[in-house]
C-alpha cells in the first residue's frame, strides 16, 4: 500500500510533525464517525441538509459550509468524504485559522529545496497529499487575500505550483470549506476574493446552531455521556427529565461543542448540580433584558424587571458561595429566613441544591409576580 506523509502544524511545539495518511486501500476512512441519524437529527432543516449532502456528496463539486463555531463542519465534512467515490483516498484537514499566514502556503502548496533558507530538502504540501481525495479548508476566511489567488488558481485548473518551484504541478482533488463568517461582508470589506467566493461556493450549506435544534439534544447527550464513559473509564447516571429541560432552555452559544464538554465535565463531576448550576449562572448572567425602543414605555414596570435580575443574580450567586445553605445565605444577605425563601420562590430559583422547578417556573417569575 503507497502511503504519503501529511504533515500537521503543532503549536504547542512550533514545528511540524508527521502523521501518515494513507493513499490507497480502506485503511485511510477518517475516524469513525456517529450515524447519519445522530449527525442530522431530526429537525427539518437538517433533514433538508441531509438531502442534499445525499445528491452532492457524488458529484465532486467545490462545497462551502457555513455555520457558526460548533455546529459540526468538520464533522459533515468528513460524512460528505466517506459518502463520495473518494471513500478510500485521503481527507486531509487544513486549520486555516491556526498557521501563521507566512506559513500557510508552504504547508498548503509544499517547497523546493534551496527555496529559503532551512529548506534542506523539497517537501510536498497538503494539496498533493490530498490527490485523488478530499482537500478541507477549514476558516477560509482567514486566509490572506495574496494566498486566496493561489488557491483560484488550483480550483480553475487543477494546477498549482510548489514554493521555489519552476513548472506546474497538477492534482485531482475535491475542496470543501468552511467559514463561520458571512463571506458577503468579508468581500465587501476587501477581505475575501469576489471570484474565489463563486468557485468554493458551487454548493452552500447552512448548518443550523444547537440552539435552533433543540430535540436533538437528548440523543446528542446520550451520545457524548457514552463516549465519555468510555473514555474517562467511569460511570454516570443518564441525565433527569428536568436536567435535559434545563439544556433545551440554554441558549448554547458554543454549539454542539458546548454541549459535548458539558457532558464530559458531567462524566468527570458525577453530578448534576454542577452543571445545572453552571447554566442557570450563565443564562442570568450573560442573557440582556430587551428593553422596548419604540411607542410608550413603562418605566416603573421596566425598572423593577431589572431589579429583579439583579437581586437573583445576586440570591443565586450568595446560595452556591454558600453551598446552598438558605439561613447562611440569609445572614450574608442581611435578610430574614422567611423573606429569603418568598424571594427564591418569587424568583424561581430552585428551593434546594439540586432540585429543579417545573419548566414554567425556571425561565422566570410570571409578570403578575413582578407587578407585586
Amino acid at each position: 500500500m503507497r502511503r504519503a506523509l501529511a504533515l500537521k502544524f503543532d503549536l504547542n511545539k512550533g514545528d511540524m510533525a508527521t502523521t501518515a495518511i494513507s493513499k490507497t486501500g480502506a485503511g485511510n476512512r477518517t475516524a469513525s464517525l456517529p450515524p447519519a441519524s445522530l449527525i442530522f437529527g431530526r429537525t427539518a432543516a437538517m433533514q433538508t441538509t441531509r438531502m442534499k449532502v445525499d445528491k452532492v456528496a457524488s458529484s465532486g463539486v467545490p462545497i462551502l459550509i457555513q455555520g457558526d463555531s460548533g455546529t459540526g463542519k468538520g464533522l459533515l465534512a468528513k460524512f460528505i468524504h466517506q459518502l463520495s467515490p473518494k471513500l478510500n483516498s485521503p481527507f486531509v484537514k487544513v486549520n486555516c485559522a491556526a498557521i501563521p499566514g507566512a506559513l500557510l502556503e508552504s504547508e498548503l502548496f509544499g517547497y523546493e529545496k534551496g527555496a529559503f533558507t532551512g529548506a534542506q530538502t523539497a517537501k510536498p504540501g497538503r494539496v498533493e497529499l490530498a490527490d485523488g481525495g478530499t482537500l478541507f479548508l477549514d476558516g477560509i476566511d482567514e486566509m490572506d487575500i495574496s494566498l486566496q489567488a493561489k488557491l483560484l488558481q488550483l480550483l480553475q485548473d487543477g494546477q498549482f505550483f510548489r514554493i521555489g518551484g519552476q513548472e506546474d504541478m497538477r492534482v485531482e482533488l475535491r475542496v470543501i470549506c468552511a467559514t463561520n463568517r458571512r463571506l458577503e461582508a468579508e468581500i465587501a470589506s476587501g477581505r475575501f476574493r469576489q471570484d474565489l467566493f463563486y468557485r468554493i461556493n458551487v454548493v452552500s450549506i447552512e448548518l443550523p446552531p444547537l440552539r435552533s435544534r433543540v430535540e436533538d439534544i437528548p440523543e446528542l447527550v446520550a451520545h457524548f455521556l457514552q463516549i465519555h464513559r468510555v473514555r474517562h473509564n467511569m460511570e454516570a447516571r443518564p441525565l433527569s427529565a428536568s436536567a435535559l429541560h434545563l439544556l433545551s432552555k440554554h441558549s448554547w452559544p458554543g454549539n454542539i461543542r458546548e454541549l459535548e464538554n458539558l457532558m464530559e465535565r458531567y462524566v468527570i463531576l458525577g453530578s448534576e448540580d454542577a452543571i445545572s448550576s453552571e447554566l442557570l449562572n450563565w443564562e442570568y448572567t450573560h442573557t440582556p433584558r430587551e428593553i422596548p425602543v419604540e411607542g410608550q414605555i413603562h418605566l416603573k414596570k421596566v425598572t423593577r424587571q431589572a431589579i429583579d435580575d439583579l437581586e437573583r443574580k445576586i440570591i443565586l450567586s450568595v446560595l452556591e458561595a454558600n453551598h446552598w445553605n438558605r439561613k447562611r445565605t440569609a445572614s450574608a444577605l442581611r435578610i430574614s429566613y422567611r423573606a429569603l425563601l418568598y424571594k427564591i420562590r418569587r424568583a424561581g430559583l430552585p428551593r434546594k441544591r439540586g432540585m429543579h422547578l417545573p419548566p414554567a417556573q425556571i425561565i422566570s417569575p410570571s409578570p403578575a409576580a413582578r407587578e407585586n
